[in-house]
Formats: C-alpha cells, structure tokens, sequence
C-alpha cells in the first residue's frame, strides 16, 4: 500500500510550511502536527479521535495518531484552532494537486473520462457556516427580514464528476469572500473566475468540459471559457435568457429520440438542438449550441424536461451523450453537497471559526479527506477490501472508530487488514494486553 502513505507525507511537508504564530518560543508541538491532527478527526469521520487517542497513548505509551497519521505530539483542540487559524486554506493546493496527478493518471482516467477521454468539472456553490453571533474577515453578511445580521461562509466547489459513476473527487474550491477593493460582495460568478484563473490552465490536461447550472450560462463566464480554449455545458432556464429563447421561437430545431426500457415501464428521450445561437442581446453576444432535453412516460407525459447551452458540437450521435454529461452536474449536490453535509463529514459544524483562516482551512481539509476517501475507493486495494468487508459506507467508518479506540496499530496495511479479515493480529493482542 503506496498512495496513502504518500498522500500523507505531501500533507505534512504542506503543514509544516504553515506559518507559525508563537514567534520566537515556537514550542514543543511541530506546526505540521496541528494540521495533520486537524486533518485525522475529518479523515477517520469523527470528532472524537483525537480525544481516544490522548486517552490510547496514555494507556500504551503511543497512539494511532503517531503509527497512522505521523504525528508526534497531539495537540490539544482549542491550541489546533489557535495554531491554524493564521494557516491561508490555499496553503493546501499542493495536496490537491495530486488529486489532479490521480484524475490524470489511467485508472481514474478510465473511470471518469467522458466524451473522448475528457473530464467533466461540475461548479456549484454551498454554504457551510452561519451565525448571528459569530463571525470574521473573511465572512460574508446578510440582513434578515427580522433585522438581525447574520455571518455566513460559502465557497465555489469544483468537483470531477460522471454520468453512470457513483464517485465524485473533489478539487480545490474558491472560497467566496470579501475581496480587497471590492465594493459589493463577492459571489459565485466572482468565485469562478478567480478559480479559473488560478487552475484552469493546470488541468488542461484533463482536457474539462466545465458544468455549471443557470448562473454560470452568462457573457462572461461564456467568454472566458472561449477565450481560453475551455468546453462548457451549462443549464439554459427561459426565465433568464428571453434573448435566447426568443431568438429560437419558432425556429425548427434537429430532433433525435430513443427509447429507453426501465424494467416494465418504456421511456421516451427527445432531444433537439440548434447551433450557433446568440447568448443575449447585442452584436458581441456569444455564440453556444442550445440543447433541450424531455422525458416522456408511455402516455406522452412529460416526466422531466431541461435545456443546456454548450459549446461543444451537436450532432444526432453526440446529443445523447452530452445531455448525460449536463445531467451529471447534480452529482455536485447529491454526491458531494449532501454527502458532506449528513453523512459523516459534517461540512456545516462549526469545528472552530477563528478570526482569520481557521473557519475556511478545516472546510478545506475536510474537502481533502474527501477526496481521498474517493482516490482510495477507487485505486487502492486493500482500502477497498475493507470498505466491501464493512459492506456500508456508516458502517466501515465505525470500525474504523472502534478499533482505533482500543488498538495501536503499527502501519495502515496492518490496521485496513485487520478491517477486511474482523481480525485483530495476535502480537498486537499479546503486547498491548487486550482481552
């Protein structure tokens, strides 16, 4: 087992890079030890690891922290947000970075490349922090109907994504927030071309086609994806894009169906398009390829009905396949949103706000374990052993809490062995004395 190992070496070069706040006295506890202690709780999925690991350490002298996680002293919670809330979150890219290394490479090539080997980028934006009482520079603030102000964190989320693939892999995300010199507040446009600006030539060799829903199917955003090269599919709601839509009434679009068995029941799929359609108004407006898409039940009604305006070419053996594509970018929602939110990752706790970064760089690390919980779902053998062993996702990382309680385990392949086989090596029983 090679890839998390590896994984967590790049994160403690990341951490020990983190500016220091204790100056000249520094202390006895390494400033990577505070990221990477901050990193295991979101890792291992509970909030309580660290707090059974002191307790593990006290008992046997050392704990999982230092075996699996390289951390030689664990700090305690209040001195991990005092200590990273100087640590800027973009810090963190490197480790990111070889998320992207990993979509590049075969095996998640072949899993998530779509429309000739390309990778498809979904954006969307979700906040995970809101307060009355608490809040820092970095917030953003709002006034609600009943006059009270409340201080809320959001970011730009850029996640690969893929039609028939339950994985997800998250990318590093634009955090959204008050920028120097700005007179209004930042948003999610703002977000995304900041993010582009900063990684868009990186992955060009993922070759992305970048998906997006309604608020990103605008000038701007249309013109800086064409300006550099980039493939878009976006949402195309008529309630904002009358130009658009009033450009093709009455026009007649290529049509293409297909019928689709679902056990008993028998779908239709229409889909027309029209290319070369202005995006709005005026003599510079961007030209895309505007697709709509329905669902028809065996009576003829009308089950589900979308549009999309793209930039890549349409024609009746690419329409279906493209649809597919603009249809993954839900995943960003139910795979990732709601995935981080209510299954164990607990995007919106408030693990620790700060006054600076701290709010927005455990947003981050919880990002990162994220993404390499689906790298090693996806690639690594005896991670993926373990997790079929545990059968449910709740379940796997519950074993995972158990165990780490009561044993000290000497390396991961020992440990996700013991996962996979629900057996505990006897050297292990024998010197740690466990009944």
């Amino acid at each position: 087992m090679e890839l998390l190992p590896s994984l967590l070496a790049g994160l403690r070069t990341v951490c020990s890079a983190f500016p220091d706040p204790r100056k000249g006295r520094r202390g006895n506890i390494a400033m990577a030890d505070f990221g990477l202690s901050a990193f295991a709780l979101f890792f291992m999925q509970s909030a309580s690891f660290l707090a059974f690991q002191r307790a593990l350490e006290k008992g046997h002298g050392h704990s999982n922290c230092q075996t699996l996680f390289g951390i030689e002293k664990i700090p305690s919670d209040n001195y991990i947000r005092d200590m990273l809330d100087a640590a800027d979150p973009a810090l963190l890219q490197p480790c990111f970075g070889r998320i992207e290394q990993l979509l590049a490479a075969p095996p998640l090539r072949r899993a998530f490349g779509r429309l000739g080997d390309r990778t498809l980028i979904a954006w969307d934006g979700t906040e995970y922090f809101c307060s009355q009482k608490l809040g820092c520079p970095q917030c953003l603030r709002r006034k609600r109907a009943n006059g009270k102000i409340e201080s809320y964190h959001t970011m730009l989320a850029a996640t690969a994504v893929a039609p028939g693939h339950s994985k997800v892999v998250p990318l590093f995300p634009e955090f959204i927030a008050p920028q120097d010199g700005a007179e209004k507040q930042d948003c999610e446009r703002n977000a995304v071309k900041r993010w582009h600006a900063k990684h868009g030539e990186r992955l060009r060799p993922l070759r992305p086609v970048y998906l997006g829903d309604d608020l990103f199917a605008c000038q701007p955003i249309v013109k800086m994806l064409a300006d550099s090269g980039d493939d878009f599919i976006f949402t195309c709601k008529e309630s904002s894009h009358k130009a658009l839509y009033d450009f093709i009434d009455g026009a007649a679009p290529e049509r293409h169906e297909e019928k689709i068995r679902k056990g008993k029941a028998v779908e239709t799929r229409r889909y027309r398009w029209i290319a070369g359609v202005p995006l709005r108004d005026g003599k510079d407006a961007a030209l895309v390829n505007w697709i709509g898409f329905e669902i028809f039940d065996r009576n003829g009604r009308i089950k589900y009905s979308i549009a999309w305006v793209t930039s890549l070419p349409v024609n009746q053996h690419s329409v279906a396949e493209i649809a597919a594509c603009g249809r993954a970018r839900w995943k960003i929602e139910n795979e990732t949103f709601n995935v981080m939110k209510n299954h164990g990752y607990e995007l919106e706790h408030n693990f620790g706000h700060g006054e600076t970064f701290l709010a927005m760089t455990l947003a981050a690390l919880n990002l990162l374990a994220f993404a390499w919980h689906s790298a090693l779902d996806l690639v690594e053998p005896k991670w993926q052993a373990a997790r079929e062993a545990a059968a449910k996702r709740s379940s796997f990382f519950a074993h995972i809490l158990t165990l780490t309680t009561y044993v000290v385990f000497p390396s991961w392949p020992t440990f996700l062995e013991a996962l996979a086989t629900f057996t505990i090596p006897p050297e292990l029983l024998q010197t740690q004395k466990i009944e």
